[in-house]
């Protein structure tokens, strides 16, 4: 339902120092060498095996949701191509009328586990997965209108792509598709360096299934630090075919293990 996979994209633009790679965004290490001027820089502190992933998200129009993932590089560190597995977890409630007028109120339980392949370039970092997810959804009251209830298994699939064109721009995307109620979820996100590693720029999302669709306009602020955890913040415009003009706002957050 509403709001389903608010916040499922892995911290899209997350803190790239100027003059680093996009392999840094994934991992926190230094690449081979600066691919702007050529420079060697510093050795990298740690190799990092694994990234988990925390957000959530509330609307105006009564929904609110959040997601924990786990992106893990079982043969080696997420600084260099390789194998991933991606495991995710959701859980939300939400609210709508009914065609008889009543107030619906909803809860959302998902689970999904994936396997893929990552491409890490100096400039660009690409994944793709595959694999299931089961999702459940109870109604306070019966809605005959709405077929997206109860518990079921898919088949899924997801893509990650992240992009530095130049040393204080970037380009984020997330999509994902899953067989279980026709349900899809894609986010595109650009930033410009307004700072030392953090950017700010337009969100656009769209996102359904076979009951509802929602698109989102909004802005976010991206790669600030709090300790070892990195942060973006997003806010917004938020349109859903059930509940209309709303606003959204988000918080997600990112730390390597």
């Amino acid at each position: 339902m509403v709001l389903r996979h608010a916040c499922l994209a892995v911290l899209a633009g997350v803190a790239l120092p100027c003059g680093a790679s996009a392999a840094d965004w994934y991992t926190g290490a230094q690449p081979a060498a600066d691919w702007y001027t050529g420079a060697e820089p510093a050795a990298a502190d740690a190799s990092w095996g694994a990234a988990i992933d925390a957000s959530a998200a509330v609307t105006s129009n009564s929904s609110a949701f959040g997601v924990v993932s786990a992106t893990i590089a079982p043969f080696g560190p997420l600084d260099r191509s390789g194998a991933r597995i991606r495991l995710q977890g959701l859980a939300g409630v939400y609210t709508y009328p009914s065609q008889g007028g009543k107030r619906v109120q909803g809860q959302q339980e998902e689970g999904s586990g994936m396997v893929g392949y990552e491409w890490i370039w100096q400039q660009a970092a690409l994944a793709g997965y595959i694999g299931f997810n089961v999702r459940s959804n109870s109604l306070s009251i019966a809605d005959p209108n709405n077929p997206v209830q109860g518990t079921g298994v898919g088949l899924k699939t997801a893509l990650d792509f992240y992009a530095q064109p130049s040393t204080r721009t970037m380009v984020a995307a997330y999509g994902s598709y899953s067989t279980l109620f026709h349900a899809y979820y894609a986010r595109l996100r650009a930033g410009y360096m307004v700072t030392d590693g953090v950017y700010v720029g337009p969100e656009v999302t769209f996102l359904g299934d076979d009951y509802f669709n929602q698109w989102r306009v909004g802005g976010h602020l991206t790669g600030f630090s709090v300790g070892p955890v990195k942060l973006s913040l997003g806010a917004g415009y938020v349109y859903d075919r059930i509940q209309k003009s709303g606003y959204y706002t988000s918080v997600e957050a990112r730390s390597l293990f």
